[in-house]
């Protein structure tokens, strides 16, 4: 019987310890409600933007590709070397083979591979196949002190041809 009388009596404590003097809680609020209101800011003006309109006359329509921004073939008669347009990139094709720093070589199970610094500061690690640079540059080996990388890049006739490349060792 005494547990069921204990939460009404603590709920009438708790009651009755806020039942104090509150008048100082209440000058407080009547002297809020007794200030003015801040003025508000002034709408801002916004200058009228004069619309333009695009006379083209004899020149070319800018939304439309013209002949000369043609993309290049994916594949080429000549030499039958091409870049392949559906192979997935890798995330070190974003960047210049130049701005790819070497740092290291680590060999596991007698597989090498290399430490290369991306531009934006990541550390990737390579290894023989796998592709860099803007020019579908594929490392063909991994020496000690070099990436070698074959690349394929466009002769401007529509043909490509592979370009050899590396990329030394930084200090």
């Amino acid at each position: 019987m005494t547990r069921s009388l204990l939460p009404p009596i603590l709920g009438a404590l708790l009651l009755a310890g806020c039942t104090g003097d509150l008048s100082d809680l209440q000058s407080y609020t009547e002297a809020v409600k007794r200030r003015s209101p801040a003025p508000l800011e002034p709408i801002p003006e916004f200058k009228e933007i004069v619309p333009f309109v695009y006379q083209g006359g004899n020149r070319r329509d800018p939304f439309v590709p013209d002949a000369e921004t043609k993309p290049l073939p994916a594949a080429s008669a000549g030499s039958g070397i091409a870049p392949d347009p559906s192979r997935p990139r890798e995330p070190l094709e974003r960047f210049p083979l130049d701005a790819i720093r070497m740092v290291g070589t680590l060999e596991q199970y007698s597989i090498r591979a290399a430490l290369v610094k991306a531009p934006d500061g990541t550390l990737h690690r390579v290894s023989v196949g796998n592709h860099l640079g803007q020019n579908s540059g594929k490392i063909i080996a991994i020496k000690d002190n070099r990436i070698e990388v074959s690349e394929i890049v466009g002769d401007g006739t529509g043909n490509y041809r592979e370009r050899a490349g590396a990329i030394a060792l930084s200090d």
